[in-house]
């Protein structure tokens, strides 16, 4: 297979373009998340709630909070699985290993010394469900053994094998409070029977799609991979070492015109989410600094990437006060100079989140 050969300012703009960042937006929630693959859930919510910052980034104002709780729990077109949300369609991708968990081998021996527990969660929710986790009776035989956070939450601990094992599902929320119910209720019955090679695959190609353009394999990356395999199209990128894989879709624009525009990102936003990644090709350098002490912080406790164009340009410094009802900026980091146009776009986002936020003002300290 031919090796693509490409700019930093094309890899560039395959990345922006794949995650839905140019000039054209989606006009639909259920769009975006099919493109991107994933929403991550995070219960930080210093401007707002991980999943929903990424889809105002893409849908601007036009999103609402409401349409994202619609597609889990009303229209069923999205559903929650492992700290992410994603498109139903693809939930065969990610059963076709179900039967493999709990996969480290003391997770095993504890599932399997429970078997009578599981029936009685099973038995219950199928009687009862939906049913919060403090609903459910733990009939636990042996207790969950750990120094974390999970330690003998037995009930807790079963469900989240039962969901990956796709036995349980989570059907909604109240407040941050997970709701569950069998499966069968809750998940199509139509949906394919993949083997594990096929969902890998899948996986692979689904992927690159979203990214445009990343690694065969290398950088480990929390709660989601960020390399895909050898699907894609190989290529180089001038001045960055080494070889990637493109989207086949997006390479096919890479001489188009590229129409960009300004946006604020999550921190987690998969724009940015590999910052080897980030530095490679926007040479951009990004670190998460909320579990930093306030001292050592270069950015802030929960910085804001801006995008302007095909280039990463900046951090804010920002916090949704909403008990003083206004959106405080406490810096905005340039990584280059800020042109009047730059400064005038950034600025423009600020109010447009602000107001998205349902707060009156943006102050700026400094």
């Amino acid at each position: 297979m031919d090796v693509a050969r490409l700019t930093r300012e094309q890899a560039r703009r395959i990345a922006v373009r794949a995650q839905l960042l140019d000039a054209e937006r989606p006009t639909d929630l259920l769009e975006v998340v099919r493109q991107l693959t994933l929403l991550q859930l995070d219960p930080t919510a210093a401007v707002a709630p991980s999943a929903d910052l990424v889809a105002w980034s893409r849908l601007g104002s036009s999103y609402q909070t409401s349409h994202l709780k619609a597609g889990l729990e009303h229209h069923r077109t999205l559903f929650e699985f492992n700290a992410l949300i994603r498109p139903i369609e693809d939930l065969p991708l990610y059963l076709a290993d179900a039967d493999q968990y709990p996969s480290y081998p003391a997770s095993r021996a504890w599932f399997e010394a429970n078997a009578s527990f599981r029936d009685d969660l099973l038995a219950r929710l199928a009687a009862d469900g939906p049913l919060l986790s403090k609903d459910l009776p733990d009939t636990s035989v042996v207790p969950w053994p750990s120094t974390g956070w999970t330690n003998n939450r037995n009930v807790t601990q079963m469900l989240e094998f039962l969901v990956l094992r796709g036995e349980v599902a989570i059907v909604g929320r109240q407040g941050r409070q997970r709701v569950f119910d069998v499966a069968s209720r809750a998940y199509p019955a139509d949906l394919p029977t993949l083997s594990s090679a096929e969902a890998k695959r899948l996986r692979d190609e689904r992927r690159l799609r979203a990214l445009g353009i990343a690694r065969a394999t290398g950088t480990a990356v929390p709660i989601e991979p960020a390399v895909v395999g050898d699907s894609g199209v190989p290529a180089v990128v001038e001045g960055v070492e080494g070889e990637w894989r493109v989207d086949p879709g997006q390479l096919e624009l890479a001489d188009e015109e590229f129409r960009g525009r300004t946006a604020l990102l999550s921190p987690f936003d998969r724009l940015v989410h590999d910052r080897k990644r980030a530095l490679e090709l926007f040479d951009y350098e990004y670190t998460l600094e909320m579990y930093k002490p306030a001292a050592q912080r270069r950015w802030g406790y929960f910085a804001l990437p801006v995008l302007h164009g095909d280039r990463l340009v900046g951090k804010v410094d920002a916090k949704a006060d909403r008990k003083a009802g206004v959106f405080r900026v406490e810096a905005i980091h340039e990584d280059v100079r800020f042109t009047r146009p730059i400064r005038a776009a950034v600025q423009a986002e600020l109010d447009d989140l602000a107001a998205w936020l349902g707060l009156h003002a943006v102050h700026v300290i400094g």
